[in-house]
């Protein structure tokens, strides 16, 4: 089980840092009035400069990538429910993903401005557990139907 985690953290730091990367450009060309806004405005003022500030969001998107591939493998344990792998997951991405998200100013820092958050995170994880749900359904329904069941 350790190697499998360490398999997917390695690659999953570099997938996180693609996806930040990703994501940066997305809101430059959104909301940047032509410009590459490489963090929020006051992570950069927080941290003193905004290629440090952009070193330190890269690294932090490796960090996540990471943490999001390593918890994959709790899909994979049959011997707990489906509903206690979704909890674990769950419980998992979000000690990875918020306290960056925090850090970082990818919310605002109040109760409303985290609660938000939490909702979009979560309302994200929900839309992407179903669309997996019935991919994989679709998936065993195919199999079933090559074997004759």
């Amino acid at each position: 089980m350790i190697n499998k985690i360490i398999k997917r953290a390695i690659p999953g730091f570099f997938i996180g840092i693609a996806i930040g990367q990703i994501i940066s450009v997305l809101i430059s060309l959104i909301n940047g009035n032509g410009e590459f806004v490489v963090c929020t405005p006051e992570f950069t003022e927080q941290v003193g400069n905004e290629a440090m500030a952009g070193a330190i969001q890269t690294l932090l998107c490796g960090i996540m990538g990471s943490g999001f591939a390593a918890a994959s493998v709790i899909w994979e344990l049959d011997s707990i429910s489906i509903a206690a792998q979704t909890g674990i997951c769950f419980g998992i991405y979000a000690v990875v993903m918020l306290p960056i998200a925090y850090f970082t100013n990818w919310m605002e820092h109040s109760v409303e401005g985290v609660l938000s958050y939490i909702g979009i995170f979560a309302a994200i994880f929900v839309a992407v557990w179903i669309g997996q749900y019935f991919a994989w359904k679709n998936k065993i329904k195919a199999i079933n139907a090559k074997l004759g069941n």
